[in-house]
């Protein structure tokens, strides 16, 4: 079995719900799921805003590994909206993709995500 390298924060959600950020085995980067939170901030409203947000804490946990997201190479993206997703998610996704989307990808609409405000949350895997 590889070794695992967990990546935490510290945070009181992280203990609460028992989870690390991500989990490094190998050459490989799991990024648990990503939402637009960030510590001491608003939760900016909107789908494509919190996409935004979440990509770039995506981006934050991976240089923790000394990656980035021109390593990810599949997403899952979880969204409690379907049509306001597919309304911006290609103009995200564009910005932070680019022009040629080398990343698999999977976008599903759910129920609810683990707080209310939250519309979207993302996870990736990415290969070093």
């Amino acid at each position: 079995m590889a070794h695992k390298e967990p990546m935490r924060y510290g945070n009181v959600v992280e203990e609460y719900f028992g989870y690390s950020q991500a989990v490094k085995a190998g050459d490989t980067i799991h990024v648990s799921g990503q939402t637009a939170f960030v510590e001491d901030e608003d939760l900016p409203e909107g789908m494509a805003d919190q996409m935004r947000a979440a990509y770039a804490n995506i981006a934050d946990v991976l240089d923790f590994y000394g990656a980035s997201l021109d390593d990810v190479v599949e997403e899952v993206v979880f969204v409690t909206d379907m049509e306001a997703a597919m309304a911006v998610a290609n103009e995200v996704r564009h910005e932070v993709w680019g022009p040629h989307f080398e990343v698999a990808s999977t976008l599903v609409q759910v129920v609810a995500l683990a707080v209310p405000e939250v519309l979207v949350e993302i996870k990736v895997t990415a290969r070093l």
